[in-house]
């Protein structure tokens, strides 16, 4: 019996043990999501992924700075309290604030919070394009995006790690190298795509929590084509977290002759 070099039998066992870990998760993992209607992979709990997200919410707070403006906390409310109740979740604590940053952005994270940046709140021009803007972010956190996000963060870099075990193993001169385009293709080939796909989603569902909340859904394509407008040099949309301006229109459009309006 030949007995195996001792570097190549750890790579056996990381690769066993890390192959063993995927099956696991994938097959422990799935959740059925009714907001979307399909599977996730979840391997994180919401209250693990809030008290993570409590940190971030409050650097962003004190490093940011909160926009105390009576019209923008107004309309903030106003239109935010509508949203969550059209999604169903109008008795639970969430967290809003406009955040001081000329940027046009927003952003939601786990534990119900969500920050609109000062420059989104001057460029939309009414109610119901704060309510696309909203309705979107509310999305995320109804779909779990962060967690599925995470989840498929964690399994990729599973993959890096037995890529790199792999390598060192064989003393490969160009480790490092090829490591970096293995990483590449995990982020291009994974992560990076299936956050397009959440973004859809979340339009869609921001388009359906709006509608339901009273605001008029074609004011979401309007407040789109005037972020196209806006863009300069934005990278090609395989390369980007968010789908093209183009695509998102499309989106929209398609889901408002769905929805019969």
């Amino acid at each position: 019996m030949t007995e195996t070099p001792e570097p190549m039998g750890r790579l056996a066992k990381g690769l066993a043990a890390a192959a063993l870990f995927a099956l696991a998760a994938t097959t422990s993992g799935c959740t059925q999501n009714q907001a979307l209607g399909r599977d996730q992979l979840i391997l994180v709990s919401n209250d693990q992924l809030a008290t993570l997200a409590d940190g971030t919410w409050q650097r962003t707070l004190q490093q940011q700075g909160v926009v105390h403006d009576a019209d923008y906390d107004a309309q903030l409310d106003r239109v935010a309290g509508r949203i969550v109740t059209a999604a169903g979740r109008g008795g639970e604590t969430w967290n809003f604030a406009v955040i001081h940053d000329d940027s046009l952005n927003a952003f939601a994270l786990p534990g119900n919070k969500i920050g609109v940046n000062s420059g989104m709140m001057k460029f939309v021009q009414n109610d119901d394009q704060l309510a696309a803007v909203i309705g979107h972010e509310v999305g995320h956190v109804m779909a779990r995006h962060s967690a599925e996000r995470y989840s498929q963060q964690l399994l990729g870099q599973v993959g890096l790690d037995l890529a790199n075990a792999a390598l060192a193993a064989n003393n490969t001169p160009m480790a490092d190298q090829i490591a970096a385009v293995l990483g590449a293709g995990v982020n291009y080939g994974v992560i990076l795509p299936f956050s397009r796909k959440q973004e859809l989603e979340a339009d869609t569902l921001g388009l359906q929590y709006m509608a339901r909340a009273g605001y008029d859904p074609h004011q979401a394509v309007d407040f789109w084509r005037r972020m196209m407008a806006q863009s300069n040099g934005q990278p090609p949309e395989f390369m980007s977290t968010h789908p093209s301006d183009q695509a998102r229109i499309a989106n929209l459009q398609a889901q408002i002759r769905r929805m019969g309006l």
